[in-house]
């Protein structure tokens, strides 16, 4: 299982990655492998506002449903795309080609609560 450093992680198994003040976030290896087989993934819209735990994007899979959740309160500045038209992306590359969106938070990321990859290592271990 990969889980790059650098990278924030939650215990809901979402990974954070700060960039020039936005975040890109999406699932992390872990996760996928538990969800399976990807097939389907609904995106938010560019430009929508979200509130911090609110959830940004459904992941169904052949398996089950799961929920992305926002680590911050923000707006949506990018989407991917390429998710969208081919969801299998999540499951083959979840921390390059698989990203889900970016955010740009209202404030700065509340880190206290987020796991850096040793400690997201012992957690899914």
């Amino acid at each position: 299982m990969q889980v790059p450093d650098g990278l924030f992680y939650t215990d809901e198994h979402e990974w954070i990655q700060e960039l020039d003040g936005r975040l890109r976030i999406g699932i992390s290896d872990f996760a996928q492998d538990q969800l399976g087989d990807i097939v389907y993934v609904e995106l938010p819209e560019i430009g929508s506002k979200v509130a911090k735990e609110d959830i940004l994007v459904e992941v169904e899979s052949t398996k089950s449903v799961g929920e992305v959740y926002a680590p911050v309160s923000g707006e949506i500045v990018a989407v991917n795309e390429a998710v969208g038209a081919n969801p299998e992306l999540v499951n083959n590359s979840p921390y390059q080609d698989g990203w889900l969106v970016e955010i740009q938070p209202d404030g700065e990321l509340d880190t206290s609560k987020l796991l850096d990859a040793n400690r997201y290592r012992d957690l899914t271990e």
